[in-house]
């Protein structure tokens, strides 16, 4: 096992980088937020095209890459770093990994080319009669901006048109300003049998790790962006660095940050390497990331002072973007189930044998 980047990977993160300062920048940001997308449809032009970020770990059937989950989550930390706003996470990640675990080669291609938006539906209250999709699904990413569903109901996935008449979609008032979510309500529209479910949880673990990297990114700014401003903010007429409660809370701080790339790392691992092993890996990293990714946002606040509290600075906008995905593809409560059965099952196996 080998955790350390090589150096392709090291090429990758720089690229990356480059692309999110000079494409994406937080003035940019926040210029995207204040439009009805939520986003610079040129700039997600370029990150599919330039960059290729949805097709990283996207096999090359399915219009992809072929590379690995490993490839995808050295990406994703850098887009979680610079708050990329867009259907990358929405469209490129989730529906993409899942339309691709599930065998879909018709709609895949247009949607890791970035031409097709589309956007996972998934809740236990759809249900699929005689090829029309009934139900409701509230907190959909980029249900607005969407061209296409992706259905998970009973033992299927589908897609269905999103400019269906029989769909109708409300745009949600959320707190990550970033990042669009919608509520969406399927009344007898049509829907394209894609496979079965069978590699829904495969698609949706390998989005998980992807989601915790991007988490992991946003963490590291965080503390970047506080041990920066603890060099230069005075008090008392001495650097708040200086002050000891200060350094051990930045050192908390950045150990955690060092054990989340670690969980990450292997998580992203294991989807390359080690699928069968996936499920739990994916649930450490985003029980630990969430959590942690989450105190060192309110530490940046907080040491921050007041200046932290305004709209103004970016403090707010990592805040509410580390919150919101903290409970996305399930929360820390979730996943530690998800762990705790998985270890009273090989308990009670053990005891059987």
């Amino acid at each position: 096992m080998i955790l350390n980047p090589t150096e392709d990977q090291l090429e990758l993160r720089t690229a990356v980088a480059r692309f999110v300062a000079e494409v994406t920048p937080m003035p940019a940001v926040r210029r995207a937020m204040d439009t009805e997308p939520g986003y610079d449809p040129a700039a997600w032009k370029r990150l599919c095209g330039q960059l290729g970020i949805p097709a990283l770990a996207i096999s090359e059937e399915g219009g992809g890459a072929g590379f690995g989950v490993t490839e995808l989550t050295v990406a994703m930390q850098e887009c979680g770093a610079g708050l990329v706003p867009g259907p990358l996470l929405g469209s490129g990640v989730i529906a993409a990994l899942v339309l691709d675990a599930v065998g879909d080669r018709t709609v895949l291609p247009s949607v890791v080319a970035g031409t097709t938006i589309a956007s996972l539906a998934q809740d236990p209250s759809l249900t699929v009669d005689g090829g029309a999709v009934f139900g409701t699904v509230s907190e959909v990413l980029d249900a607005m901006t969407a061209d296409v569903f992706v259905v998970a109901a009973g033992n299927s996935v589908y897609t269905v048109d999103a400019t269906d008449p029989a769909v109708s979609r409300h745009a949600l008032v959320t707190l990550d300003p970033t990042r669009r979510q919608g509520a969406v309500q399927f009344d007898g529209a049509a829907a394209t049998l894609v496979g079965s479910s069978d590699g829904l949880a495969a698609g949706l673990d390998r989005a998980t790790v992807a989601l915790a990297a991007e988490q992991l990114g946003a963490m590291q700014r965080c503390l970047d962006l506080t041990v920066d401003y603890a060099k230069v903010r005075e008090q008392f007429g001495r650097k708040i660095g200086s002050f000891q409660a200060v350094k051990q809370g930045l050192a908390d701080v950045y150990t955690s940050v060092e054990l989340a790339s670690a969980a990450v790392a292997y998580a992203a691992w294991t989807a390359d390497h080690e699928p069968e092993n996936l499920a739990i890996a994916a649930s450490v990293a985003k029980a630990y990331v969430g959590p942690e990714a989450f105190e060192a946002a309110s530490q940046m606040v907080q040491y921050h002072g007041g200046i932290g509290y305004t709209w103004e600075h970016d403090a707010h906008l990592y805040y509410k973007r580390i919150k919101t995905t903290e409970t996305m593809l399930g929360s820390a409560d979730d996943h530690l189930g998800r762990i705790a059965a998985h270890l009273l099952d090989g308990i009670e196996a053990e005891r059987i044998h």
